[in-house]
């Protein structure tokens, strides 16, 4: 019996010691990080850096963080930022950020993301290179707000991202609950019947094959741009109405796509009147687009359903028979 209490005392004493020198490696690794950001230019600080979690986690607080790449424009700030590893592996990290206000600017245009229970939780592969093989973040209440102004808002988010095959290449999921759509759009819909104030749910699911892996140099260099997407599903249901989407989309340089989606419409008759209604569809015009679509929704044999083939090519985007107008960008900044 002794003989055993001296081998869990000695093993107590060794992984107390392995703990304090991991944790003191981990926390010299984030103050080194800040450290070469500043030295390339950033705007890299805090305020103070806590460690916690004996025995079996590191945790580490960061206080009020401030991040600016002038490269990019880009710059981020919150109150706290926690980092949570397991004591035996650094690669399986959660992260958890504050449900105060976070700041997120692009040059002179800044968000404010306010969102109860965020987190994220990583698994990086072994390696200086840190490469992402799985993250999943999820939160409840958020809402994205500039100028003091709410501009969008929701109940519930997740999405999930998996390494699949080629270092570059993700599987990737996003669900949005309870969406509600910025003021204006709702304050020009005040009029339409049967229109709920929230979206049921925003959804997507697909494939993207980056430039590159997402890894720590897509924080400190740059951000992987998207090459090739393979979309098995894009969805948004909103009242009576849905859209669903499928479909291949390449992407150029520059962030432009071309490609072919196939968009299915539900209760198509209403989005047109919701378009009136905002004022975005003179009712003259409403008139000749309804006129064609009933052709195409005819074939079909359902009238309140509606199948286009959405074209994006040399710039442009055409919903069957009709230009809508330039492609936007997809570009990560």
């Amino acid at each position: 019996m002794i003989r055993w209490t001296k081998l869990l005392l000695m093993a107590a004493c060794v992984w107390g010691l392995y703990w304090a020198i991991a944790g003191w490696g981990l926390r010299q690794g984030l103050d080194g990080w800040f450290a070469e950001q500043q030295r390339q230019g950033w705007q890299a600080d805090y305020a103070a850096l806590r460690t916690s979690g004996f025995p079996l986690h590191h945790h580490h607080r960061i206080t009020t963080p401030a991040l600016a790449d002038p490269g990019t424009g880009l710059a981020w700030r919150a109150d706290w930022l926690d980092i949570r590893s397991l004591a035996i592996w650094p690669g399986t990290l959660t992260l958890h950020l504050p449900p105060t206000p976070q700041k997120l600017s692009y040059f002179d245009a800044t968000t404010t993301i306010q969102a109860d229970g965020l987190r994220a939780d990583l698994q990086l592969a072994p390696g200086s290179a840190l490469d992402l093989e799985e993250l999943r973040a999820q939160s409840n209440d958020w809402s994205l707000k500039s100028d003091d102004k709410l501009d969008l808002s929701g109940e519930t988010f997740a999405l999930e991202m998996s390494q699949i095959g080629d270092p570059a290449q993700y599987q990737i999921s996003a669900r949005a609950e309870g969406v509600l759509p910025h003021p204006l759009l709702r304050q020009r819909l005040a009029a339409t019947q049967g229109v709920p104030d929230r979206l049921d749910v925003v959804a997507i699911d697909m494939e993207v094959h980056f430039d590159t892996g997402w890894d720590r140099n897509a924080i400190e260099l740059r951000r992987p741009q998207p090459g090739e997407i393979t979309l098995h599903l894009a969805e948004a249901r909103w009242g009576p109405m849905r859209i669903k989407a499928t479909g291949d989309i390449s992407l150029d340089e520059t962030g432009l796509p071309e490609g072919d989606l196939a968009l299915q419409v539900e209760n198509w008759q209403d989005i047109l009147q919701m378009a009136e209604t905002a004022g975005n569809l003179p009712p003259r015009v409403r008139a000749g687009i309804e006129q064609v679509l009933q052709v195409f929704a005819g074939l079909g044999g359902n009238h309140r359903d509606l199948d286009l083939p959405l074209t994006l090519k040399s710039g442009y985007v055409a919903l069957g028979p009709l230009p809508i107008g330039p492609a936007p960008r997809l570009v990560l900044r």
